[in-house]
């Protein structure tokens, strides 16, 4: 393990300096410092924000350090995404559920990702640890069992990995891009949940354009998942999944961007918000998941406590919800400042990274929808998500003042009309798959998400559940507007939405009330079986949270 910390390190390094000269060489500088966002350009829709729990290898999270990695109230994290292990031995399953659990009542999703299959089913051959040719459906059916015992332990998997860093095995099992592009091609599709492949450790498109390249590969291909260590930012697009990739998400799957410096050493820890802004932006990645939730370099020190990189992290992942899309918007308008944009809903979130030791001052343009004002969040070397107060629309643009050294979320309330629509999340649905084999490589299958969704309530570890007694009928009024299951809302806001179908679970958080025809779920995961009775009809649900990440939704 020294050998191989060492080398990613000098990756990293060598990485690092090489993002810094094509920065400098290939991205233009605006002169004027203006960021222009275009609500109406879309690009890749949020997944989310989260990190690695590895029970084997290190003690679990406590109860209280889940709620601060996944909660999303001061002092919080926000993560929406629990990276878990799948061991090769079942009896070390059990290790997973509690924090799966306590991350999915918190609103994450989960998925999976083995680092070696069950010792009967590898050989050595020369040197290298591999899975036997004549094992690949029995390795597919252990996957297969591991997201069934999730699922009945109230745990659902989002997604399953078929590996771990196929391509850097120096201690576990290693994958050519044949062998990986065969198992996708003929085993794949009859795992029962999405398939993540292949985690390459440096984004390397040999282990991936195979499968992009192979027409039953692909079909059987749910999300890219790739790890960053070492890649140097000209790397970080990929043009054939562009090509090729249609329907299929793009995660980034780890990382950390140091392990030899202390998680509160500033700014060393704004380099991971700079590392997000590039995959964000260059990879155009959907989601970004850290190694070690808790470690002496993680997102948590080792005591649970929130560090500067998890603040940093927490600058995109507390306001950038589930289902937001990023926007266009000028990402480096001026030297060593880089910016993206998103919205969900009626928000708009501009996150803005400084990397000069110096304050900076930038324009800021929106077109596509009016936005007033903007409420300003700060991480910086004495700052931690602090609420920096308001700034103010002026003839129709916003002057940003950026501390030095610092990464700044300025979060805002559209007030026109946007062209285009945002897609909303199904959390943790679980997919089920068929696998229909005709003769050669047109083999096709399907994924159909599980009706409803997360269908087991939490047991361990969960976040409250109520069974809703009736009340007295009341509705709310004016409505707002008329909803139906799936829904979700990210925002502030006093609101009144009128239903017919709710779906098979509603849940709440950070909200200050929400109730279902007057019964109070404020901040509650409550299954269709305890909603109150309908009045003439409909569901009313009144909802009030005076924060950018309260959250209301029907599955």
């Amino acid at each position: 393990m020294l050998s191989k910390r060492i080398t990613i390190l000098l990756m990293i390094v060598l990485g690092i300096v090489a993002t810094t000269l094509i920065v400098i060489g290939i991205s233009p500088v605006d002169a004027a410092g203006t960021i222009t966002v275009n609500l109406g350009a879309t690009k890749q829709t949020i997944k989310g924000f989260g990190g690695m729990n590895h029970t084997t290898w290190i003690s679990d999270l406590t109860d209280s350090q889940r709620t601060t990695a996944f909660g999303n109230g001061a002092g919080q994290i926000g993560m929406s995404i629990l990276r878990i292990h799948v061991d090769e031995s079942s009896s070390n399953w059990s290790r997973e559920i509690a924090t799966a659990q306590r991350a999915i009542a918190l609103g994450a999703i989960v998925f999976a990702s083995p680092w070696n299959p069950p010792a009967s089913m590898t050989e050595v051959v020369n040197g290298q640890k591999r899975l036997r040719y004549d094992q690949y459906t029995a390795y597919a059916n252990h996957l297969n069992s591991f997201a069934s015992y999730m699922q009945q332990n109230g745990a659902p998997l989002y997604a399953i990995s078929v590996q771990n860093e196929p391509d850097y095995a120096t201690d576990w099992t290693g994958w050519t891009p044949t062998e990986m592009l065969n198992f996708m091609k003929n085993n794949a599709g009859s795992i029962q949940t999405r398939v993540i492949a292949p985690e390459s450790f440096q984004y390397r498109k040999a282990m991936s354009d195979p499968i992009l390249n192979d027409a039953q590969a692909l079909a059987n291909l749910d999300i890219l998942g790739a790890h960053l260590y070492g890649t140097a930012l000209s790397d970080f697009p990929y043009a054939l999944f562009d090509q090729k990739g249609a329907g299929k998400e793009r995660w980034m799957t780890e990382v950390y961007t140091d392990s030899t410096t202390d998680a509160n050493s500033w700014p060393n820890a704004l380099d991971v918000a700079y590392n997000i802004h590039n995959s964000m932006v260059e990879a155009q990645f959907s989601a970004y998941v850290t190694w070690y939730i808790r470690r002496s370099y993680g997102m948590l020190t080792e005591n649970g406590a929130v560090s500067k990189r998890g603040y940093a992290m927490s600058q995109y992942a507390k306001f950038v919800r589930p289902g937001a899309v990023r926007v266009d918007a000028t990402k480096n308008p001026t030297t060593n400042v880089y910016a993206s944009a998103y919205k969900s809903g009626s928000n708009v979130v501009v996150v803005v990274v400084n990397r000069n030791t110096s304050a900076q001052s930038v324009t800021l343009s929106i077109s596509g929808g009016t936005v007033s004002s903007l409420t300003k969040y700060t991480t910086s070397g004495s700052k931690s998500v602090a609420n920096d107060g308001t700034v103010s629309n002026s003839g129709g643009t916003f002057t940003l003042n950026l501390d030095a050294s610092s990464v700044t979320t300025f979060v805002g309330t559209i007030g026109g009309t946007v062209a285009t629509s945002t897609p909303t999340q199904i959390v943790a649905a679980t997919p089920t798959r068929t696998n229909t084999p005709v003769s050669g490589p047109t083999a096709t299958r399907t994924i159909t998400p599980t009706p409803g969704g997360v269908t087991a309530t939490p047991t361990v570890g969960a976040s409250p559940t109520r069974t809703v007694t009736p009340g007295s009928g009341s509705t709310c009024s004016p409505v707002t507007s008329t909803i139906t299951a799936p829904f979700s809302y990210d925002g502030t806001g006093t609101l009144c939405w009128q239903s017919s179908n709710l779906g098979t679970y509603i849940n709440s958080w950070n909200t200050n009330s929400v109730s279902v025809n007057g019964v109070n779920v404020t901040n509650l995961y409550v299954a269709a079986g305890s909603y109150p009775a309908k009045v003439n009809g409909f569901w009313y649900v009144s909802y009030n949270s005076s924060v950018a990440w309260g959250h209301f939704e029907a599955k």
